[in-house]
């Protein structure tokens, strides 16, 4: 049976983004993410374009302005007193103007960039923009693909859990237990607002630490860390959201007649397609997270591994596997692709991303499946996603087998999605 297609409320929707509207930035949630983190902002631009596309553009360069010198872009900018959350920019140690953490988060900047220019009704302003904007976007590409596959190997490496966003996913269980745990007290202040059969354990918690510890101790030295870093993964989700990302920026600069280092990104582009097969597995009909500390394959199966139908890394039977694996994933619970399997010894689908349904990755997924012509499947995948928010509201993320919200309410990206994907 057909699920019932309910009706988005906008205005609430809108009502989420200004409550978390810091002037130049928006919080994911108060209380639990009261900073701006990337891909959250990346994601939540797209929703202030349906309200106010100057603002929509400053979310933007809000974020852009804590870049690196070396083009990384971090997960977090800490705007302002941080004593309520951690860790905070003391723990980090970065250093930089703009307090900020030391790891990057799933590179969706340009798409998101390319989406407003191409939908924004003031031309000169979103020009503008665009033009301030390109040469930090390459910048940023130009970093993951020198910083982070320094072998050229076509496959960059994360160096941490929260920079996949994915934080707790089952795929990180094996890499993670190699890591140290850290041998001083701290105080995790995400318990204080959400329950803790919703967040990680305290053991992965501890060595997420340890790893933030790790770059601070070792200067962020890119050449060590790349050869050194207890946790290096090749990261399915990060290599498949760059590979569209950089495909949308090729545009952006063709556009706007900007050609620096176009032709690097064209063959940073290739190699990323001439090697992303070593992540296949035929037998799961699923792309795979690869450890390179252990040269082991993470399999898991997790939305992570979906997200090449957003790539446009999938062949053509690659992705009709994909898509019958979706078809039977979205089978299996009544409110939608729980982001790791339901048949999964390690889905529980209350807890971060060990099992509850997060619209933004449902839009991703749908809009690669629209790509490769699974118009119905797509369409299916928003209809739960309607359903999910229908429910609860917009919360952080859905429990994939009661709808219930999960983690922080009033949640910026979710909100964004609504009036982004949703209610269009």
């Amino acid at each position: 049976m057909p699920l019932p297609l309910g009706v988005i409320d906008i205005s609430s929707a809108k009502a989420v983004l200004k409550k978390n509207d810091r002037g130049g930035h928006t919080v994911p949630t108060a209380g639990l993410y009261p900073f701006q983190w990337s891909w959250d902002s990346a994601i939540t631009a797209l929703g202030w374009l349906k309200i106010d596309e100057a603002r929509a553009w400053r979310e933007a360069e809000t974020m852009f302005a804590g870049q690196w010198p070396n083009g990384m872009l971090p997960h977090i900018l800490f705007h302002g007193d941080a004593s309520s959350y951690f860790p905070g920019p003391d723990v980090w140690g970065s250093g930089t103007p703009v307090p900020s953490s030391a790891i990057s988060q799933p590179p969706v900047w340009a798409t998101a960039i390319r989406m407003l220019y191409e939908r924004s009704k003031d031309r000169r302003l979103a020009r503008s923009a665009l033009d301030r904007l390109l040469p930090k976007l390459v910048a940023y590409h130009l970093w993951w693909y020198r910083e982070r596959d320094q072998n050229r190997s076509g496959l960059v490496l994360s160096y941490h859990p929260w920079e996949s966003g994915m934080d707790n996913s089952p795929a990180w269980d094996e890499p993670l237990a190699s890591v140290p745990e850290i041998d001083w007290a701290y105080q995790r202040r995400d318990l204080e607002h959400v329950d803790a059969d919703e967040r990680p354990h305290k053991p992965q918690y501890d060595r997420y630490l340890y790893l933030v510890d790790f770059y601070k101790h070792n200067h962020f030295d890119s050449e060590f860390l790349y050869l050194e870093c207890p946790y290096r993964v090749q990261d399915i989700g990060i290599i498949a959201i760059l590979q569209r990302a950089s495909e949308d920026l090729l545009a952006l600069c063709r556009e706007a007649g900007y050609m620096d280092e176009v032709e690097r990104l064209q063959v940073e582009l290739a190699r990323t397609r001439d090697a992303v097969d070593a992540l296949w597995s035929e037998a799961e009909r699923c792309f795979f997270c690869h450890d390179v500390v252990a040269d082991a394959r993470l399999e898991q199966l997790t939305t992570a591994g979906l997200l090449p139908l957003f790539g446009h890394l999938a062949t053509e039977q690659q992705a009709s596997k994909l898509a019958a694996l979706i078809d039977e994933w979205l089978r299996a619970t009544p409110f939608g692709l729980a982001s790791t399997h339901p048949a999964s010894d390690r889905y529980e689908p209350q807890r971060y991303w060990r099992g509850p349904v997060w619209l933004h990755i449902n839009w991703m997924i749908a809009l690669g499946l629209d790509d490769y012509g699974y118009t119905e499947l797509a369409q299916g995948l928003r209809e739960r996603s309607i359903r999910c928010v229908e429910t609860a509201g917009f919360y952080e993320s859905f429990n994939a087998e009661t709808g219930a919200g999960c983690g922080g309410g009033d949640f910026s990206w979710t909100a964004a999605i609504a009036l982004h994907w949703l209610a269009d």
